[in-house]
């Protein structure tokens, strides 16, 4: 392996430039890691802190900062069916399009790079897995465009739990699907002593949306020690038909002693609606966790802490999935190392617990107890065991399908619960989870399966399949849901590679398969080739009936870099 110095951002110290290096070396047979320096194992993820790297020094090397040129051209076929306004039958649309675009990469110090993006296209992304929402909250959906996954670490600002401050699917995606970017810059890096993050984009206006402008700025840096930071982050969301949303924040994390951490956020939205509805007073539209943990492996762990969001708390370019509450949770847990044990390496007893109290009236919404087992095996396989209580009050109604609802109501069940994952060193290997128990005023049980295999050093073959099955007995109301996918992975040689991607949702009763051939002559210059396919396999489950090929679209694109 051989990696340019042009690659890497560093700064020259007269002749000399230093460097922090962690070198390690993963056996997966033997479940064996071996490490430069020696990183302690009782440290999670110890390998990845750059406070663990060995410092080293250079010289004679010389920074250089060029600057890449990347345009691109797509062109392409598709079509697709919407119902009509009318909701009496589906209308076929197509297009053809014809696309240019350009990326433009530039180091403006050893710390700091800027992106611009003209007219952005993701074609050759991969679909969404398909999921089944078995609650009445919004479905969290991992971002996987590369252009927002490139140090996306600098615009992190978990607030606990699913919730983002800042959550890029919002930037481009709408609930009818992709929405043109007409463009947008990204500054990136270190000022002084500051880590920064800076992104605008715009987009442009779709049948639902205005042309809108989405902005984040994020700062932080370290503080009290090297192993603790305190910053804050802005979004703003604008629209050209006027409507505009503000949030800012503040966050720390501070290491207190040893192991122990203490992490605060404080976040406050302005929605321009509610300001002229005169509903924002004060602090109900803010988000605010104080939490206390213990970051360890071995021993006595715990993880602690209190959040609240309030009703009218909105960030536009963020994700909440409910809001008018305050948590509290969340485990106690302890560790054993095992050397003398024939299999396990380690493993974990905890004991978990949160509960959410409705803001207004303090009324317990939802909540969860229960003891959980953790272990991980010498041969590199990990699982758990758990067994949960669950409280929830439902103040509306909610859908599973048409035919299955749950009502308003209090409710107690339970669930036992376990998982388990082969050694990721076998060219054979799986997962498998399940759960099963009472579920509202029914009873569920839930089964899913991952297995892949690694055939050769070209091909590798991965698939999951998920089964959910549902009774409302007493209702005479009942949910089967099966979400099945097949991965293939194919690379010729370091150039042509093809990967497809298929999945089955009954709940909606559709197939889709997403296949890319990618040409890749050398680094920054590629030419791919997509195509998306969307059929219905069950077209007369509802009225009107849909049509049997729902979309179909091919795309041919080829990009090119120029090194300035």
């Amino acid at each position: 392996m051989r990696i340019p110095f042009s690659s890497l951002r560093f700064q020259n110290l007269g002749d000399e430039v230093r460097m922090g290096m962690i070198v390690w070396r993963y056996y997966p047979r033997k479940n064996e890691t071996v490490t430069f320096p020696i990183i302690p194992p009782t440290s999670a993820w110890g390998i990845l802190k750059p406070s663990y790297a060995q410092k080293i020094s250079f010289s004679g090397v010389r920074e250089s900062n060029p600057a890449y040129l990347t345009p691109y051209i797509l062109a392409g076929g598709s079509f697709a069916h919407t119902l009509n306004d009318e909701e009496t039958a589906y209308i076929r649309s197509e297009s053809r399009p014809r696309e240019l675009g350009l990326d433009f990469k530039y180091s403006l110090s050893s710390n700091l790079t800027l992106d611009v993006t003209l007219n952005t296209d993701f074609a050759q992304v991969e679909a969404d897995d398909q999921q089944v929402n078995l609650t009445r909250f919004s479905l969290f959906f991992p971002e996987k465009r590369l252009f927002f996954q490139e140090r996306s670490s600098i615009f992190d600002f978990s607030t606990g739990g699913p919730n983002r401050t800042f959550y890029s699917r919002q930037i481009g995606i709408s609930e009818e699907g992709p929405v043109r970017i007409l463009g947008g810059a990204r500054l990136v890096g270190r000022v002084g002593a500051w880590d920064l993050g800076f992104l605008n984009m715009q987009t442009d206006r779709s049948e639902e949306l205005p042309s809108e402008n989405f902005g984040v700025l994020r700062l932080r840096r370290q503080v009290v020690n090297e192993n603790s930071y305190a910053g804050g982050i802005i979004t703003t969301r604008y629209g050209k038909n006027g409507r505009y949303n503000l949030v800012y924040g503040l966050d720390g994390i501070i290491r207190v002693v040893g192991d122990h951490y203490l992490v605060a956020n404080w976040i406050q939205s302005f929605d321009d609606t509610l300001l002229t509805q005169k509903k924002i007073d004060g602090f109900n539209s803010i988000r605010a966790r104080l939490q206390m943990e213990r970051r360890n492996v071995l021993g006595f762990g715990y993880d602690l802490g209190i959040s609240t969001t309030t009703e009218y708390f909105n960030p536009a370019i963020g994700f909440v999935p409910r809001t008018n509450y305050t948590r509290i949770g969340d485990r106690i847990s302890y560790g054993w190392y095992l050397s003398d044990h024939p299999w396990l390496h380690n493993h974990t007893l905890a004991l978990l617990a949160s509960v959410f109290v409705r803001n207004d009236d303090g009324v317990v919404e939802s909540a969860e107890v229960g003891p959980a087992w953790n272990f991980n095996t010498k041969a590199g396989g990990w699982g758990s065991i758990g067994f949960s209580a669950y409280h929830e009050n439902t103040p509306e109604e909610f859908e599973l399908a048409d035919d299955a609802v749950v009502p308003i109501g209090k409710y107690w069940f339970v669930a036992a619960k376990g998982t388990y994952q082969t050694p990721f060193g076998s060219l054979l290997r799986t997962a498998i989870a399940g759960d099963i128990g009472t579920f509202y005023d029914g009873w569920k049980g839930t089964i899913g399966i991952s297995p892949a295999w690694t055939i050769s050093r070209h091909l590798e073959l991965s698939g999951d399949y998920q089964v959910n099955v549902i009774r409302f007995t007493d209702r005479n109301q009942k949910f089967d849901a099966h979400i099945g996918r097949i991965r293939m992975r194919f690379t010729l040689n370091t150039e042509i590679s093809l990967s497809t991607f298929t999945q089955y949702n009954s709940a909606t009763g559709s197939v889709g398969l997403n296949l890319r051939l990618r040409y890749n002559p050398r680094e920054g210059n590629d030419l791919y080739i997509v195509y998306d396919e969307g059929v219905n396999v069950d077209p007369l489950r509802t009225l009107p009936r849909k049509p049997r090929n729902e979309s179909r679209a091919v795309v041919l694109k080829y990009s090119h870099t120029f090194v300035l």
